[in-house]
Formats: structure tokens, C-alpha cells, sequence
């Protein structure tokens, strides 16, 4: 029983945060629970036992956090009940763009429907307190908001418009679909049509849209880079530094300390190379592999040694780990630290010391790592390669660029053989190998988009790929080893949902999914491999993609289903990766020989930061799709009336999705453009079947189709079958 008499057993936990403490969340919950009421702050006090002016008013705020954060609600009679007992949910609101939205619950389990009505109260990203309501007539459970506890948008980037003399904001995310009213005493002398950031004054209610006003001007419509402005505040990308974290960036000067170098492995006579693409400008890793006289090989892979210059809780930390991760937009870099360490100090340039952790490894002829060891040391790279001459010094055997670059050739025939061998033991373990194509942007001088063509991929990115995965899969077995709190790269395999639904797809096009239930991911390489030749194996491709989950940052090693492996971890880039740095952190403890119960993060903060860093992540793909979205519609805005071939790239009950050939552009015929006929969705089939016609329109169904609209505000692309 949750009374004074009996302890409770969080008090040690609040005795460390607090002088004067009071019990604990979890003790309040319980005490709740068990008298099966609500309760006043004054009963919750008496049953508690809270005593004096001090203890009361850290009641009061106590009891004031547990129902901001959704715990505890607050009724007409200023009595606390727990949410859950009042048939009450706190959850998140996901907005959509037809006004309607769905509240997502922070326990787990159905999403509730919320009907264009109750959104009037909410933006999307808040967060709110719901009671069900009922089941609507497609058998989902609706909401009604009770309370809101959290709001999430402060400030909102849109475009700005009049009517009548009536001032407003159209907001750029478009989950957003209330217009934001601005007085136009609060207009900063923005002009109609540009895109502006507002800050929003009055929240919306049941009888007032939202208020706001302009606080930035961002400029005209079309401007060049306008996008990436954009996507900075509408994803909350932070952007701009700290004065402290700069300062202590700047600090460590151009060079590496020789207190630095002390009791470290020098390698500095190695002949370790990096190798990356034209446009790189921080260099994480560097390579360098021999062979070994009884055969097999010796792999050292030289990461930078961020964690030297961004210590826990400095300036720099707290920067980083609110980025979480480097933003790569087509033509900017939002980076993850400071330039004077991601472009300087930190990064592995040719012909200057650099500090580093090195994985070194030993392989067999099999291409499998047989052991590893981590070092703390100091390295001299010999040479900045790109991935374009290394493909061509290898597989080319281009001459000049093999004369031009000798001294390290020698090293690189040795990695090439290494890499031949490690991918037969990929493939050998199962590793599931989408080749996909991705894009890139070419701009001309202008910031505007003058093609857009695939990014080539060859085996100097194979051969790194390989090497860093040895890395990573050689710390996460570190890191086990040594039973320390860190965060594992895992992959969890596909729901059952997802793969009866793969399974349907395929089977009707003859293709198979082994591996009964539970497929390995070599069942899945398998079927990449039968599908591989054929014209539709792009798509193929993406229809598996979308089977599996998505990976993420976690303490519990679970292994990693796509690479087939039974751990992983992300070691290779400190300089654009938080998790990576938090690796090098735990792999320093480690070797610095400091007890396991002394390291500072417990297996809890990791939970904490994997979520975060998880979240960043995929906020840092959405704000670049984003953006992408913007630039292809721009540069498709002079091709209306333009004819192309295409293939259904997805299928979906309002149209098909078609990827115009040779500039990798999706766009949509809405299914009302599919004219005399009406079409059924076959969701498992990925198609649509017109019920008077029998028409089938299949996912890689090849047509011809003519573009007719780009809408650049809501970053649609409408087209009709030529």
C-alpha cells in the first residue's frame, strides 16, 4: 500500500536530485491508483505525510510537471486523476493536410481520430490530453481533445497572403492546414507572396483561428536557396552556433598539441589514405591494409578522434548533441560541429598530424575478421583520394593516374584484394544488397537546378563500405565484450503484417520469399538476386524496402537484419554522427582501463539519447526529402505540357505514382484523371482495377504521360496518361 508508512523506492533517487526531497512520481501514481479516485493536492499532501510551507509548494509543482507531461489531469474540482483511469489518452497530434488528424498515443496502440472540428484546437506536434469518443464508420476510434498540454509550434514558416484586407499565413508544412492570422500591425513590412517566419501570439481555440506575427523575412518565393531556409525552420533544424561552443572550437587552434601525442600509438609511418567523394570536406576515416606473411591480411581503419575535443557537457557537446547528426541538403551542409573541428582540427587532411582511434583487424583469406584491437593514436595521411580516381586506378587501370598517385598505388591493389575477399563473405553470410539509384542536383551558376543525374557507385564506395562495416561490426563486439552502456545500430526483422503482404505481391509475379515466417536476410538476398534481371527489379527493390523497419539507435543489441550481422554499431563518423562519438567515448573508457560502473552514462541515458539521436535522424531525411521535393518541382516548372515515359512507382487508392525516365522525377495521376471507368485499389496487389474495362494499372507498369500542373507550394507534380 502506497501510504506514509511504507517506503518509497525511488527515495534514494530523489534524495540525490533534491535537498528537501518528496516522494516520488511513481509513489504518487501508485497512490492514486490504489484509493481509485481523483485527489486534491491538499488529500495527496495529507496521505504523504507532506509537512511544512517547503515540501507543500514542491507538491504543487510536482503535481503541476506530472499533469503537464500528460500523467495526471486535473478535473473541475482541482482534483488529480491518472489519465489512463479517466478513459483519457495523452499522445501527440499528427495533422493532415484536409484538415482532419489523428492524435498518436504516447503508450502505444491505435491512433484516435480527430475530426476537422477538434483539430480547430491543435496544430500539429502538440501535445494533448483525448477522450474517446466513439467508432466512426470505418471502425476508428475518434477523440475529442480534453486538454492541451504541450504546444509545438512557436514559430511557423509559410507564405504570406490577403484577402480583403484580412492578412494570413499559409504554412509550408502542410500537416499544418489551419491558415495563421496577422494583424497588420504585426506585419514587419513583409510584402504579399513572400515567405516569411511568424511567431505565434495566440494559440487556437474553439472560437479563434491562430494569431501571429512576422518576425523574419525570408525573401521572394523563388529565391535561390529559399528551400533550404525553409526546411531549417519548418524541420527545427538548429542552425545556428552557440557563442560558447564557437569560441571553444576556435580555441584549439590548427594544430594538434604534442601533449596530445603522448601515449599514443604513432602511426604516423603508415601510409593510410582517405578516400571520398569530389565534394567532400571532412574526412573521417582513413584506410590502410597489408598482408600477412601466413596469409589473410591486416586492416586498420583510422577514425578521428572527435571525442578529444568535445568532451561531456562542454559547449560543443550540448551543440552536438542537440544536431544529432550532420544535415546534407543537395547545395549546403548544415554540419554537426563547428567548421574550424569538422573541416579543421577533426579531420583526417593529407600531410598534417592528426589525432584518431584506430580499429585494427586481422582477416583471413576468407575475408572474415578473425580479431580486433582499438588504439588510441596519431596519424599522418599520405594522400586525399576520391572515389572516381581510385575506381579508375583499380578497375580501369588508368596509368596515369596509377603513375601520378604510385606511392600509395601498391596500398590500394592490397585493399582491393582484401575488399574482393571480404564480399564474398558478405554474401556468404546473406547481406541483403539494394543497389538503388540515388540523384544528384548539378546547379549552374545561378543556384538553379541544370540536371539532375544518378550518382555513380563503384568499388572504391564498395570497397570503403566494406571496410567500415568491419569497423563497426569489430566496436559493437567491443562493446559487448566489455558489458558497457553504449548505443548498437539495430534492425529489427520485418513485421508479419509487412511480410504477407510482400508475399503477396511477389507471388503474383511469380517471384518467392523462403524462409517460411521468420526469413533470414540471405532469403531476402535471394530474392534480390531471382529478381535482378528483370525490368522491374528497380521497383522490386522498393517494395521489399518497404516490408522492413527502419533501423535505429538503441542500448539493447538486437542485431541487424539488413547486413546480417549480430551486432552493429556506428564508429566511422564522430564528425557527422552523435552515436558514433558516444561509440569512441565508451571504447576510450574502455582502454584507458577505467571500471565499467564508473562510466558516466547508465544504460537508461542510453535509452534517452538513442531516441533522440533516432529522431534527428529521420528528421534530418525529411527536412533533405523535403527539400529535394522543392527543387524537383522547381526545375519540372518549365516542362508543363512536356510528354515522357515513365513507370508506376506506386500505387495508391487516389492514383499512381510514375518516375519519369532519365531525370528520376516522381509525379502523380490522380485517379480521376483515369478517365471512363471507376477503379477498385488492390492494396495487396499493388494495382488498380477498373471495374467496367477490367484495365489493370500494376506497380512497374510502364506509360506515357504528359505533365500538367507543378504545384511548387504543396510540392505535387500532376500528370495524365499521353
Amino acid at each position: 500500500m502506497a501510504d506514509p508508512t511504507t517506503p518509497d523506492p525511488y527515495s534514494s533517487r530523489e534524495a540525490e536530485k533534491y535537498d528537501n526531497p518528496i516522494p516520488s512520481r511513481e509513489f504518487i501514481l501508485e497512490l492514486l491508483k490504489q484509493n481509485n479516485r481523483p485527489l486534491t493536492r491538499r488529500s495527496i499532501g495529507k496521505l504523504l505525510g507532506i509537512k511544512g510551507e517547503e515540501q507543500t509548494e514542491a507538491l504543487r509543482r510536482r503535481l503541476r510537471a506530472m499533469e503537464r507531461d500528460g500523467q495526471l489531469l486535473r478535473n473541475r474540482k482541482s482534483a488529480y486523476g491518472i489519465v489512463s483511469k479517466m478513459n483519457m489518452i495523452t499522445g501527440r497530434v499528427m495533422g493532415h493536410q484536409d484538415g482532419f488528424g489523428f492524435l498518436i498515443p504516447d503508450e502505444g496502440g491505435d491512433d484516435l481520430f480527430l475530426s476537422q472540428r477538434e483539430m480547430q484546437v491543435v496544430l500539429h506536434g502538440d501535445r494533448a490530453v483525448a477522450r474517446v469518443t466513439g467508432i466512426d464508420r470505418r471502425g476508428r476510434k475518434e477523440g475529442a481533445i480534453v486538454e492541451v498540454i504541450q504546444r509545438a509550434n512557436e514559430r511557423i514558416v509559410g507564405r504570406l497572403l490577403s484577402d480583403a484586407g484580412i492578412y494570413y499565413l499559409i504554412p509550408h508544412n502542410r500537416r499544418i492546414s489551419q491558415d495563421i492570422l496577422i494583424p497588420p500591425e504585426h506585419l514587419l513590412n513583409a510584402e504579399i507572396g513572400q515567405i516569411v517566419e511568424i511567431e505565434i501570439t495566440d494559440h487556437p481555440n474553439r472560437h479563434r483561428s491562430p494569431l501571429g506575427r512576422v518576425v523574419t523575412i525570408l525573401g521572394d518565393h523563388m529565391a535561390p536557396g529559399m528551400e533550404i531556409d525553409i526546411a531549417l525552420r519548418d524541420f527545427e533544424l538548429p542552425h545556428v552556433w552557440t557563442p560558447a561552443a564557437l569560441k571553444q572550437a576556435e580555441s584549439y587552434g590548427e594544430s594538434i598539441p604534442e601533449s596530445a601525442i603522448q601515449d599514443r600509438l604513432d602511426l604516423r609511418h603508415l601510409p593510410l589514405v582517405t578516400i571520398d567523394g569530389e565534394d567532400a570536406r571532412d574526412f573521417d576515416d582513413a584506410v590502410y591494409a597489408e598482408t600477412l606473411e601466413q596469409g589473410g591480411w591486416r586492416l586498420w581503419v583510422a577514425i578521428a578522434d572527435v571525442s578529444y575535443y568535445v568532451e561531456p557537457d562542454s559547449p560543443l557537446d550540448k551543440d552536438a548533441q542537440e544536431r544529432g547528426t550532420s544535415v546534407y541538403f543537395p547545395s549546403q551542409v548544415i554540419p554537426m560541429l563547428p567548421e574550424a573541428l569538422s573541416n579543421g582540427l577533426c579531420s583526417l587532411n593529407p600531410e598534417v598530424d592528426r589525432l584518431c582511434l584506430v580499429c585494427e583487424m586481422t582477416i583471413d583469406e576468407a575475408g572474415i575478421v578473425q580479431s580486433h584491437q582499438f588504439h588510441q593514436a596519431v596519424m599522418h595521411s599520405k594522400a586525399r583520394l576520391t572515389y572516381t580516381h581510385v575506381a579508375a586506378m583499380l578497375v580501369d587501370h588508368d596509368e596515369t593516374l596509377r603513375e601520378q598517385y604510385r606511392a600509395v598505388v601498391p596500398v590500394l591493389d592490397t585493399m582491393h584484394a582484401l575488399y574482393h575477399a571480404m564480399l564474398s563473405a558478405r554474401k556468404s553470410r546473406g547481406a541483403i544488397d539494394f543497389e538503388l539509384t540515388e540523384t544528384q542536383f548539378l546547379f549552374d551558376d545561378n543556384r538553379k537546378i541544370s540536371a539532375i543525374v544518378p550518382r555513380e557507385r563503384n568499388d572504391a564506395h564498395r570497397l570503403i563500405e566494406e571496410f567500415m562495416v568491419a569497423a563497426n561490426v569489430s566496436a559493437a563486439n567491443y562493446l559487448l565484450e566489455h558489458q558497457i552502456p553504449a548505443l548498437y545500430r539495430v534492425h529489427e526483422t520485418p513485421s508479419e503484417e509487412k511480410l504477407s503482404g510482400l508475399r503477396e505481391f511477389i507471388g503474383e509475379l511469380g517471384l518467392s520469399l523462403g524462409g517460411g515466417d521468420e526469413p533470414s536476410p540471405s532469403d531476402y538476398a535471394r530474392l534480390l538476386v531471382s529478381a535482378r534481371q528483370r525490368d522491374d527489379a528497380h521497383l522490386l527493390q522498393t517494395v521489399m524496402l518497404r516490408s522492413m523497419k527502419q533501423a535505429m539507435y538503441h542500448p539493447d543489441n538486437v542485431g541487424h537484419f539488413g547486413l546480417a550481422l549480430e551486432a552493429y554499431a556506428h564508429f566511422t563518423s564522430p564528425i557527422r554522427r552523435y552515436p558514433d562519438l558516444l561509440v569512441h567515448r565508451a571504447i576510450k573508457h574502455i582502454l584507458q582501463k577505467k571500471q565499467v560502473n564508473k562510466w558516466r552514462y547508465s544504460h537508461e541515458d542510453m535509452v534517452q539519447l538513442g531516441d533522440h539521436c533516432s529522431l534527428v535522424s529521420r528528421r534530418a531525411d525529411e527536412a533533405t526529402r523535403d527539400v529535394s521535393d522543392w527543387l524537383k518541382c522547381e526545375f519540372m516548372q518549365d516542362r508543363v505540357g512536356e510528354v515522357y515515359d515513365g513507370v508506376i512507382s506506386g500505387v495508391t487508392g487516389f492514383g499512381l505514382f510514375v518516375e519519369l525516365d532519365n531525370i528520376y522525377i516522381e509525379g502523380l495521376i490522380h485517379i480521376t484523371a483515369l478517365r471512363n471507368d471507376y477503379y477498385a485499389f488492390d492494396a495487396a496487389g499493388h494495382r488498380l482495377l477498373g471495374e467496367r474495362t477490367r484495365t489493370v494499372y500494376r506497380l512497374a507498369d510502364k506509360l506515357r504521360v504528359k505533365v500538367v500542373r507543378v504545384d511548387l507550394d504543396e510540392k505535387k507534380i500532376d500528370l495524365e496518361l499521353a
